[in-house]
């Protein structure tokens, strides 16, 4: 179990961190055996777990109930926003560090039991120990060592850590900023420790409604087969998706948008003309396109395809609108500051790139604060096992990036000790 942290006299913040290392393991065991699966996004119980816990480190506390209505207009039950926020000096910027702690649900197929925080073979297992409850250690033990030895340190670091990223960010990032409960000069998200994520694709998500006319399967004439209206959309939405792959983004680790069709539901009975039949479709934004655009021209052209069968009815009804997240001025310091730190801490040189996936990160970016990703992990989510069973965390790369964190802070608040 994790203790308060003493003081110590000012020293290598690196050697300080090797020190904290079974204490920084302890406190992220203690994130994964809470669940917080979302959905159903009831994370109250791990927000409270995790304020109990940076208070017994030393931190004051900030817990922000978001209200029941907001939350459940989310598609969640509970979630409680924490923030700390550590002053040192006069001036200087205010840094934000921002986890998330919610979590798909763990699944089937695990090895270990995703909740028991196991540690084996160097490495801790569990749902969410990436993506991201890591980095609520990494940020954690980071600002920790700050404290050690401000000397020369002028600025604010503020501890986000929420619980929406796995239903769009809109009550936890989002939330803070529209309630001006911070405004940063910079942000710092979630990320994997060999690369810096500068940008990522923003996410479309529709339900589409295919409406007919029921009529026994003996006599089909008699109905109106909303599924054959739907399979005719679907034909034109995947001759719409052929299409995409000549859109090239020049983001490196990104390349075209994509469109899934991920579920169908619909029908009566066997022996029934179906009636009514649902898709439920996403369309990945890359950073040059316009989302706005994207989702009127793929409403149009869901719309002309379903003109195409008379009698037919077709809705269609947003499910989520998750904008790119771009580049925005400003955002180099934070690449320069984590290269800088990389080359000491990792001994080479850590890239800038995009990913195809989206995060929370960029409500950040999109109220014009310069953001990058970055934080515990491998090279790729796959490595990880992120969302699929027997999800790890690598511990090295939980300790090369709190300490790569740690420096690039110091550089950004006046002290590049």
């Amino acid at each position: 179990m994790p203790g308060k942290v003493k003081r110590a006299t000012p020293t290598d913040p690196r050697a300080w961190l090797a020190a904290q290392r079974e204490a920084q393991v302890a406190f992220l065991r203690e994130m994964v055996k809470v669940p917080s699966d979302n959905p159903p996004g009831d994370c109250r119980a791990h927000a409270l777990r995790t304020r109990a816990l940076l208070e017994r480190l030393g931190f004051r506390v900030e817990a922000h109930a978001v209200p029941e209505r907001t939350v459940r207009a989310a598609g969640m039950v509970s979630a409680v926003n924490l923030v700390v926020r550590q002053r040192f000096g006069r001036g200087g910027p205010v840094i934000a560090l921002n986890a998330h702690g919610d979590v798909v649900p763990p699944g089937l197929g695990w090895s270990v039991d995703p909740y028991g925080g196991v540690v084996k073979n160097g490495h801790l297992y569990g749902r969410g120990v990436a993506v991201s409850k890591s980095d609520f250690a990494t940020y954690a033990w980071a600002l920790l060592a700050l404290q050690q030895d401000s000397a020369g340190l002028n600025g604010t670091v503020e501890l986000h850590l929420t619980y929406d990223e796995e239903a769009g960010g809109e009550i936890g990032p989002r939330w803070l900023l529209d309630q001006r409960l911070s405004r940063p000069d910079f942000a710092l998200c979630a990320g994997f420790a060999h690369g810096i994520t500068i940008a990522h694709n923003g996410c479309l998500h529709l339900e589409v409604t295919v409406t007919g006319r029921s009529g026994h399967a003996a006599r089909p004439s008699t109905g109106i087969d909303a599924l054959e209206a739907a399979n005719g959309i679907l034909s034109g939405l995947y001759r719409l998706r052929r299409g995409y792959r000549r859109t090239r983004s020049r983001t490196p680790g990104i390349a075209s948008p994509t469109l899934v069709v991920g579920l169908i539901e619909g029908g009566i009975n066997t022996n029934v003309v179906p009636d009514r039949v649902s898709l439920r479709l996403d369309r990945r934004i890359i950073p040059e396109e316009n989302a706005a655009q994207v989702e009127r021209e793929l409403i149009a052209a869901i719309k002309a395809l379903a003109k195409r069968w008379p009698g037919v009815k077709c809705g269609i009804r947003r499910v989520l609108l998750a904008r790119p997240f771009t580049p925005v001025r400003g955002q180099e310091k934070l690449v320069t500051a984590l290269q800088d730190a990389a080359r000491k801490v990792m001994r080479k040189k850590i890239e800038p790139h995009g990913v195809p996936l989206y995060t929370d990160a960029r409500h950040y970016s999109a109220a014009g604060i310069p953001t990058v990703l970055y934080g515990a992990g491998p090279k790729t989510l796959e490595e990880a096992n992120g969302h699929r069973a027997d999800e790890k965390l690598k511990l090295t790369d939980l300790y090369a990036a709190t300490e790569v964190v740690t420096l690039a802070l110091r550089a950004l608040l006046g002290s590049a000790r």
